[in-house]
C-alpha cells in the first residue's frame, strides 16, 4: 500500500476518514475549506489526502470510509495496516456476495435451467458457487462476483478457484450488479482468458499466492452469462439492456 507524501497530508487522511463517517465528500471539503479550526492544513494536502484514499480504497466509490479509525490513531508509520479493515465493512462484502449468488440462482431457474443448486451454500470447498444444467445438459459450474458499484468491476479470485478454472471448461465467471433491494441490475462474464492471463504466478517454490485482486477491464467482459461455445444462457434486457463497468452491448470477449 503505498505511503503518503507527508504528516500534514498524513493528518488530512484521518480527518477525512473521520468526518466521512457522518459526511459525503462535498459537504466534509466545505468543512475543511471554511471553518478554521482545519486551516491549519492546505487544500491541497487535503485533495492529496482524498486521492490517496481512493486508491488505496480506505473509502469506497460512494466516498463512505472502509476503516474503523479511533481519535488515538496516527498514521506515524505512512502506511495504513491491514488490520484496520473492520468487521461491519466484510460483512457488508459478504451480505452483497450472498445477494449476487441469490440473483443468479433465480435468474437459472427463470431462464429454465435445471439441477440449480447453491453450492457455496454447501461449502466452498468445491471452487465456485453454482451448480446447473442447461437444456442441451451442458453442465456449468458458476463462480459469482457481486458488487454495488457500477463505475467499475473489482474481484478477488482465490488460487483454488483459479485452479479449478483451468481444469473445468464448463466453470463460468458471472459478475452481478447488486441493487439497493438486492436485485440483479445487470449481469455479465468475466472472460476466462483474460482470468488466465491476469492471475499471479509464484515466483520461487519458497511461497505461493493464495488470493489475487483483479481490476476487471470492460474488453474483459460481455453482458450475460455466456458460456465457451458462446451460448448466452441467460437471454434478455437484464444482461445486456444496462452499460456498466464501462462495457457497452456491441463489445465482444475473446473465448
Amino acid at each position: 500500500m503505498p505511503s503518503l507524501p507527508g504528516d500534514g497530508t498524513r493528518e488530512a487522511a484521518l480527518r477525512w476518514l473521520r468526518y466521512l463517517r457522518i459526511a459525503d465528500v462535498p459537504r466534509v471539503r466545505t468543512l475543511f475549506t471554511h471553518h478554521p479550526r482545519y486551516a491549519d492544513l492546505t487544500p491541497v494536502q487535503y485533495a492529496e489526502a482524498l486521492e490517496w484514499l481512493r486508491r488505496t480504497e480506505l473509502i469506497t466509490a460512494a466516498g463512505r470510509p472502509v476503516v474503523d479509525v479511533g481519535e488515538r490513531l496516527q498514521l506515524a508509520s505512512a502506511v495504513v495496516p491491514h488490520v484496520l479493515w473492520n468487521a461491519v465493512d466484510g460483512e457488508r462484502k459478504r451480505a452483497i456476495g450472498t445477494a449476487g449468488e441469490r440473483c443468479l440462482l433465480a435468474l437459472l431457474r427463470e431462464a429454465g435451467l435445471a439441477e440449480v443448486e447453491h453450492i457455496s451454500a454447501v461449502s466452498d470447498a468445491f471452487g465456485y458457487d453454482i451448480g446447473a444444467l442447461t437444456s442441451s445438459d451442458e453442465r456449468i459450474h458458476l463462480e459469482v462476483k457481486a458488487t454495488t458499484d457500477p463505475t467499475r468491476l473489482v474481484v478477488h479470485l482465490t488460487r483454488h478457484e483459479s485452479e479449478v478454472m483451468s481444469a473445468d471448461p464448463g466453470w463460468p465467471m458471472g459478475a452481478v450488479l447488486v441493487g439497493e433491494q438486492g436485485d440483479a441490475l445487470s449481469v455479465a462474464t468475466v472472460s476466462r482468458s483474460w482470468l488466465l492471463s491476469a492471475v499471479p504466478y509464484d515466483r520461487s517454490s519458497r511461497g505461493r499466492w493464495e488470493s489475487a485482486r483483479l481490476v476487471v477491464p470492460p474488453h474483459a467482459l460481455k453482458p450475460g452469462l455466456i458460456m465457451e461455445d458462446g451460448k448466452n444462457v441467460l437471454p434478455g434486457a437484464l444482461c445486456a439492456g444496462r452499460e456498466v463497468w464501462g462495457m457497452r452491448d456491441h463489445e465482444v470477449v475473446a473465448a
